[in-house]
């Protein structure tokens, strides 16, 4: 009879420790990637087509919250600067501190202190060209050379060349940098290979893929816990009901 005990209520009880151990973790992960996500990323609408088509106008954007010291070339960033409006922009990372921005070489490509690079996500200026006019640029010390990638009619640091600062924006301007396009769904926003070779190289890519495989984990350990008490139940009844001459009294026993 004991050992009919052990065998009824052992398993029975692990089972129902192990799938509450599952819900409270998958509550952890689930809960905590929200939470880690909201520390992180910030939310954006983007208000105009000058980065198309990388982000359009209306498109909703996670960006990670960073400061100006972090951002690299390529990196697409929101910043806000009083000589360009002093609201919430998006452009792209070209230069930095000491850099020399020139525009075009023989194949119509920027170059950055004399090496070209190559930019596949450049869109809308003449035969193919990274830039409809040609110009040129040295970025102060601690500042950023930001352009669209909608070359034709992105209002960028060209149009601030006359400024001090020859265009550029202090790295403080930054407020975060784009990490995926969260609507319509479309998917991450790469860094580019293009300024790899260059000293400093890329960033490397944001913690949301973490967040999201935490969030999905979570979900998944939430789901699998909470039906293993109605599926083992489930489970019990359809032995018990095909097997019924089994079923004696203790007494018997």
């Amino acid at each position: 009879m004991s050992g009919t005990g052990r065998t009824n209520g052992g398993p029975g009880r692990l089972g129902n420790v192990l799938s509450g151990l599952a819900v409270a973790v998958g509550c952890v992960l689930f809960l905590g990637g929200f939470v880690w996500g909201a520390v992180e990323y910030r939310p954006y609408t983007v208000p105009t087509n000058s980065m198309d088509p990388t982000v359009k106008a209306g498109d909703r954007i996670l960006a990670q919250r960073i400061s100006g010291g972090a951002a690299r070339r390529g990196d697409v960033v929101v910043f806000t600067d009083s000589q360009w409006g002093n609201m919430p922009m998006v452009k792209r990372v070209v230069g930095v501190g000491g850099d020399k921005i020139a525009c075009c070489d023989t194949d119509g490509r920027l170059t950055v202190n004399g090496e070209a690079v190559e930019e596949p996500y450049v869109r809308g200026a003449i035969g193919g060209r990274a830039s409809m006019n040609d110009f040129s640029a040295t970025v102060p010390e601690d500042q950023l050379f930001l352009l669209g990638d909608e070359r034709g009619a992105s209002l960028d640091s060209r149009l601030h060349l006359q400024d001090p600062g020859q265009g550029s924006v202090p790295r403080s301007a930054v407020d975060a940098r784009v990490d995926a396009v969260a609507w319509p769904l479309g998917g991450l926003v790469d860094r580019p290979k293009g300024f790899a070779a260059l000293p400093g190289g890329v960033s490397g890519p944001g913690p949301l893929k973490l967040l999201a495989g935490s969030v999905v984990a979570g979900a998944l350990l939430i789901l699998g816990g909470a039906a293993y008490g109605p599926v083992a139940g489930l489970v019990s009844k359809r032995r018990r009901a095909a097997r019924p001459g089994e079923r004696v009294s203790a007494g018997v026993r």
